[in-house]
């Protein structure tokens, strides 16, 4: 597919960002007047031990201004990312960037002082002034996290610290979106044809019958990264270093338990989560075997894992796709169908098809005061379909949370995010699979199923396993170097694909690099695992009948942080500190695997 400018993309197939901000003269006077009024945050520093009232008072003033901020955050990431190379948009949202860490450093007395005020005081004034009524959980976490609060003064100094470290992911994105450089694929002789490898094609092009053109497009992809690796390894140390520095700064043992422990997650579910990975590894040794044997192949390389046994794959347009989401989404009930469905096609969440210079993948985003907004690069096939589905969970979650909680609830931990994504995908998968009377259609869910684990079951523990390689090294002096972290990464991808995968050690080696956003993100991948096995076991419980499944489920969504996100998913059925669910969904993805064995063995028959 030809790419366009993003000035030429169908208006209908673009997100609608002028509800947030009529335009940017809008936006403009918005930053200028959240500015402006900063320093009436600062007004109740050092005055909060006045009394219930005064508390409440800085709190509501607090909460409205980060609720403004947030959505000129919202709004000037998705203009940047909707084109990468819009100057413009990328200043305006450095600009978005700075405002927020002046707002973080201006309210860093709030907790400190409030500790200083002490918890059975704060306790007591829960019950003096309603407004603070809603506040019991902010107070027992402030209470848990206490001995990792600083003064205010430091508080202070680590909240303007934000802005500047996060320019490291800041230029690794701009790098990967705007500045690589990929030569084109190629197909296979006699047709030889070229095709641009591009952030928003390259999914695509991995997932192509043709071997040739698999190949081609994994090596310049490979390569493009492997040209800048110094500079985006600098770019990740610089990150690594930024998380350790703040979890020695408030006195955490390790990053990984700096990452864990404000969301009360034990550092063993951690270790969990990736020693069931690795003691699950023989299934995917399984597949890599079946599907080289599939595809009669001598060898079987990483960019054959995503090979499609079909040689044509079914047309999912963008259309359809909405219609097959709510008809596997109706176990969750008509009210949830048609919001999502109004969404989608009335309020313009969905930014569909890629451009030139749109940021790579997809994502949800939003806050509250705003619509869900959803980034896709749409390629009208059942990964598009999946994804969609993927992204609607998180978009639906978001926006029961925020019509369900007050502002200093309204975000919930990441650690339940990926639940609500996967079980949408997990409920779709299964209407699909019992609905099509397609072979083919059936063999190509499935590969997309296979497809989604791959990413969740199996890149992202073996990432997690990285990331934590990455601290460790960082917090015991050691260099964070290129060749370090393709020496690193090459290893352990060695291990997870295990002896039957033919690997080129450099190319899969630069697959941190690839990962812009993800490693970034604090101990964030393990999560992917952790929530596709939460998701699975809640589809269970909901397809299965269970009694009051679907209302414990509605009732997750709508919790945001207003409880540990453990306690979250235990209540609506599943027990995420143990490794449990994770045994249960390899368990769910052999069956997958089997599956495919039989409808190939029958379409070969037939």
């Amino acid at each position: 597919m030809e790419l366009k400018k993003r000035a030429e993309m169908d208006r209908q197939y673009q997100w609608n960002t002028e509800s947030i901000y009529a335009d940017s003269d809008a936006f403009e006077r918005e930053i200028k007047a959240v500015a402006a009024e900063l320093p009436s945050v600062v007004a109740y520093q050092g005055r909060l031990s006045e009394g219930p009232e005064t508390l409440a008072d800085a709190m509501e003033t607090m909460q409205a201004l980060m609720k403004r901020v947030l959505k000129l955050y919202v709004y000037s990431h998705c203009r940047r990312d909707a084109d990468t190379s819009d100057q413009t948009a990328a200043a305006a949202h450095e600009r978005v960037l700075g405002l927020a860490g002046r707002a973080s450093a201006m309210a860093a007395f709030l907790e400190p002082e409030m500790l200083s005020i002490g918890i059975p005081t704060l306790r007591e004034w829960l019950l003096a002034d309603p407004r603070l009524a809603h506040l019991e959980h902010f107070v027992d976490v402030l209470e848990r996290e206490a001995e990792h609060v600083r003064s205010a003064e430091v508080e202070e100094i680590l909240g303007m610290l934000m802005d500047p470290f996060t320019s490291a992911e800041y230029i690794h994105s701009l790098l990967a979106n705007a500045e690589l450089q990929f030569s084109p694929a190629r197909s296979s002789l006699p047709a030889a044809e070229e095709r641009p490898v591009t952030q928003g094609t390259y999914d695509a092009l991995m997932t192509h019958p043709d071997r040739e053109l698999r190949r081609t497009a994994f090596e310049s992809y490979a390569d493009a990264h492997l040209a800048l690796k110094n500079t985006m390894a600098a770019c990740l140390s610089t990150a690594v270093k930024h998380n350790v520095f703040s979890a020695q700064v408030r006195r955490y043992g390790s990053s990984l338990e700096a990452a864990l422990g404000p969301n009360h997650i034990p550092v063993e579910v951690f270790h969990n989560t990736v020693e069931a990975f690795r003691r699950n590894l023989p299934v995917w040794h399984r597949y890599w075997e079946l599907k080289r044997r599939l595809l009669g192949l001598e060898t079987f390389h990483p960019w054959d894992a995503k090979a499609p046994l079909l040689t044509e794959q079914p047309v999912v347009p963008f259309e359809q796709a909405v219609d097959w989401i709510c008809e596997g989404l109706a176990p969750l009930g008509d009210e949830y169908v048609q919001r999502l469905r109004r969404g989608v096609l009335e309020e313009r969440w969905v930014d569909v098809y890629p451009n030139i210079g749109k940021k790579a993948g997809a994502y949800s985003s939003g806050t509250q005061g705003t619509i869900p907004l959803i980034l896709m690069n749409h390629n009208d096939d059942v990964y598009g379909l999946s994804t969609l589905a993927h992204e609607l969970g998180h978009s639906m979650h978001s926006l029961l949370t925020w019509e369900a909680q007050p502002s200093v609830y309204a975000r919930y931990g990441i650690f339940m995010a990926e639940i609500a994504s996967n079980l949408n995908q997990a409920l779709l998968r299964d209407h699909l699979l019992s609905v099509a009377a397609d072979r083919q259609l059936k063999i190509a869910l499935i590969e997309e199923a296979l497809s989604n684990y791959h990413r969740y079951f199996f890149l992202m523990p073996t990432l997690a396993r990285l990331e934590l390689a990455m601290h460790q090294r960082v917090e015991q002096g050691q260099a964070l170097t290129a060749d370090d972290l393709i020496g690193i990464t090459a290893d352990l991808f060695a291990e997870a694909f295990g002896d039957g995968v033919v690997m080129d050690r450099e190319r899969v080696g630069i697959t941190w690099a690839e990962f812009h956003t993800h490693l970034y993100m604090n101990f964030y991948v393990y999560q992917y695992t952790t929530g596709i096995a939460g998701a699975q076991a809640l589809a269970e419980r909901i397809l299965n009948g269970v009694p009051g499944a679907v209302e414990s489920y509605h009732q997750f969504l709508r919790v945001g942080s207003s409880v540990f996100p453990l306690d979250a998913v235990q209540a609506a059925g599943v027990d995420l500190a143990s490794p449990e669910p994770i045994d249960r969904a390899f368990a769910h993805l052999q069956t997958l695997i089997d599956q495919l064995e039989a409808l190939m063995t029958e379409d070969a028959e037939g």
